[in-house]
């Protein structure tokens, strides 16, 4: 098992992390080329078709296991009157997520996806962000090596979302501190004005009592639990070379800890859409990411990065499964 106890340990483990096969590439774009279509018809799936390949190592590559992880954790800045929801609803909605009731249970299903579901202290919310930091070392660590594990080893494919009541204002502080600028807060569950200037003067005392720059120091003194899980999980899908597909902005805000830590911790992952939360478009242009969707969904649990993976099946079907000139017997002009 990975050595995950510290932020010293947690940077060594992302500094091995592997790259990008350039055989597979390579093998994809020459198989790409001799397929029966005009060169670039596919468009962007020609693009994820050879991302994928690389990751997985495989010029010919098929998706058979995709995982979806939902991480729930509960949030002290709550105490600030910042969502519109009380945080009873994290447990509530993770027992919805485990009867098979909510919007991301539907979404796996119909993309074939494992779905699991991982509830982090619930009973035991972060410290409140405005008066300190919301996490200990050792208690962010834990939260990110569960993530870590959770990545099944079988997995071709990863998705992670969450469920956190006040999450969008951890969200937003996350960016704030690594991105620097204003207006990150948003409505998030639907807050009356009132409940959006409780969020951005949260996100403004935040940043005072938490002064720490590097990625990992944001997300101990700013997260939740399950948005650490979730920086895990994407980091722990690239140690076992498995893409990962991007979901909004409470996802982008835990993807962004990494890349403040590595440049490159992302090249191993897609964005699944465009969040109707307005600061989404900016994560993404800091991430250099361009969304599979835009459906103006704000939902979370990682319901529109699970919609995206029906994109990337698309691009492997047509890629893998197509026929090539030679094969179809078809004149390649």
């Amino acid at each position: 098992m990975t050595d995950l106890t510290s932020f010293a340990a947690i940077r060594a483990a992302l500094a091995a992390q592997p790259t990008s096969d350039a055989g597979a590439v390579a093998g994809a774009a020459d198989r790409n080329g001799q397929l029966t279509k005009p060169p670039g018809a596919l468009g962007r799936l020609e693009d994820l078709a050879g991302w994928y390949a690389g990751w997985r190592g495989d010029a010919r590559p098929r998706i058979t296991a995709p995982q979806v992880l939902v991480f729930a954790g509960n949030h002290g800045v709550a105490a600030q009157g910042v969502s519109a929801f009380p945080p009873e609803v994290t447990v509530q909605m993770v027992a919805n997520f485990r009867a098979g009731g909510a919007a991301i249970n539907q979404l796996s299903d119909l993309a074939g996806a494992r779905l699991d579901v991982h509830a982090l202290n619930l009973d035991r919310p972060t410290a409140d962000f405005t008066q300190g930091p919301a996490m200990s070392e050792a208690e962010m660590c834990a939260a990110f090596a569960t993530g870590w594990d959770a990545v099944s080893d079988d997995a071709d494919l990863l998705v992670t979302g969450e469920m956190g009541i006040a999450n969008t204002t951890s969200a937003a502080a996350i960016a704030a501190a690594l991105l620097g600028g204003d207006g990150w807060a948003g409505r998030g569950t639907g807050v009356d004005d009132a409940g959006l200037a409780r969020k951005e003067a949260a996100v403004a005392a935040g940043l005072r009592a938490n002064p720490g720059r590097t990625g990992l120091e944001v997300l101990a003194g700013l997260g939740g639990r399950e948005i650490a899980a979730m920086a895990g999980a994407i980091a722990g899908a690239r140690a076992r070379r498995v893409p990962v597909i991007l979901d909004g902005f409470i996802c982008g805000a835990a993807a962004l800890t990494l890349q403040a830590e590595d440049a490159g911790a992302l090249d191993h992952c897609a964005a699944g859409h465009l969040s109707a939360e307005g600061a989404h478009a900016r994560m993404l242009d800091a991430m250099g990411k361009a969304p599979l969707l835009s459906l103006g969904l704000r939902l979370g649990e990682g319901s529109g990065a699970a919609l995206a993976i029906q994109v990337l099946r698309g691009a492997i079907a047509c890629h893998s499964g197509m026929a090539t000139f030679a094969e179809a017997g078809v004149a390649a002009g």
